[in-house]
């Protein structure tokens, strides 16, 4: 067994943390947000506390931290923005072969820039490949996005390749940002992620000679393992029953439970061995095309509206398309006549006959969204992809 470290999500201390994790020399890592405790607390962990010696490394205690399997070095906690949070177990051997097959994609390790929390995989992953690279990575200040301090954090970069994460919401507010273009220009690669990117932005980034990766994957696959669709590393995509399953040296463990130990039934539920060979099933559709993987959305986001299949994620990328429309979510909410209906959520007013009338044309009358609900903000996770439990219970 092997001491876990439950530390709050300062990047500094992270890296820290994280480093001798990975070596081997120090405990696994759970990396909890800021703003709160550790989350799920139980018994097993409610009187440990996150800096008992006093040094400001929590990680020295270890002789009353819990205990997670040895090959683990990482734990990470999924945001549950779609389900239930889960506790995904990494190895360092999937860490760093995710690191080193992003390093032959992107035509070498190294330096990056962090603007993303370190408590989703996203944001570890920039430590991990610094870590892996030699490089020490340039920390974006904590708070929320500004692109003028992501511009002159990115003048700090004094390595020949220089690469940053993003989600879609900032690469948008990013490219909305005259003063910020330079900065961006300064970038050997730019990985997007996190949730279904539009494509109008992406095209509008690529018209900026600006180069931008796709990224798809999870926490269960140490963050992105497909890049712009194609595979990397050795991972391996096929498509069964309609979802996409993953496979390769880059798959957690699997799942703990509230005694961080290896919970076998959830881990069952989304990792199968199927001839020898072990495979993480996604609950995302897709579809794979001359090796190239197409993510069409979420298995459980098809909804029967009048006795008709809806994708909501096929609905959001219609929407998302039209004019002002840019971040645009879709959600599913009761109705009495319908069973499910779409309902929009923006913070762009729009018109909803005129609405109505281009999806209905695009993609069916069942893909019609019953109303828009105009918000000043959306909410928002951490990770930066958008609250659709909390917009979900606003839709009812």
């Amino acid at each position: 067994m092997r001491p876990l470290a439950i530390i709050p999500a300062d990047p500094s201390t992270i890296l820290a943390a994280l480093r001798d994790a990975l070596s081997g020399s120090g405990p696994a890592v759970l990396p909890t947000e800021l703003i709160r405790t550790p989350p799920l607390i139980t018994s097993a962990t409610a009187d440990i506390p996150l800096n008992p010696d006093g040094d400001g490394n929590p990680a020295h205690d270890h002789d009353h931290a819990p205990q997670v399997p040895l090959r683990i070095a990482l734990v990470v906690e999924t945001s549950g923005s779609t389900g239930r949070p889960k506790r995904v177990a990494l190895s360092s051997e999937a860490l760093l072969t995710s690191a080193a097959a992003s390093d032959s994609v992107l035509g070498g390790p190294g330096q990056w820039l962090l603007a993303l929390p370190v408590h989703y995989i996203a944001g570890l992953n920039v430590l991990v490949r610094s870590i892996a690279a030699g490089t020490d990575p340039v920390i974006l200040p904590a708070g929320p996005f500004d692109p003028h301090a992501f511009a002159s954090a990115a003048e700090q970069l004094d390595s020949s390749l220089r690469y940053t994460s993003l989600v879609p919401a900032q690469l948008g507010q990013l490219l909305d940002t005259p003063d910020a273009l330079p900065a961006l220009r300064r970038f050997d690669g730019i990985l997007v992620g996190g949730q279904s990117t539009p494509a109008p932005l992406l095209e509008r980034a690529r018209e900026l000679g600006l180069r931008i990766i796709r990224t798809y994957g999870s926490s269960e696959t140490a963050g992105g393992c497909v890049y712009n669709g194609e595979p990397i590393g050795n991972t391996a995509v096929r498509i069964v029953d309609g979802q996409v399953e993953l496979s390769g040296s880059v798959l957690a463990d699997g799942y703990l439970d509230e005694h961080f130990q290896l919970d076998n039934t959830l881990t069952a539920e989304a990792f199968v061995t199927d001839h020898g060979q072990r495979w993480y099933r996604t609950n995302d559709a897709g579809q794979v095309d001359d090796g190239t993987l197409a993510v069409t959305g979420r298995l459980d986001d098809v909804i029967i509206s009048g006795g008709l299949k809806v994708s909501l994620a096929a609905v959001e990328s219609a929407l998302r398309a039209l004019p002002g429309q840019r971040d645009a979510v879709v959600v599913a909410a009761p109705s009495e006549r319908w069973g499910e209906v779409p309902v929009v959520f923006t913070t762009t007013p729009a018109d909803l006959p005129t609405l109505r009338a281009a999806l209905s044309a695009n993609l069916g009358r069942a893909a019609a969204p019953d109303r828009i609900i105009v918000l000043e903000q959306l909410p928002m996770l951490s990770s930066g992809k958008p609250d659709r439990r909390a917009l979900r219970l606003l839709a009812k």
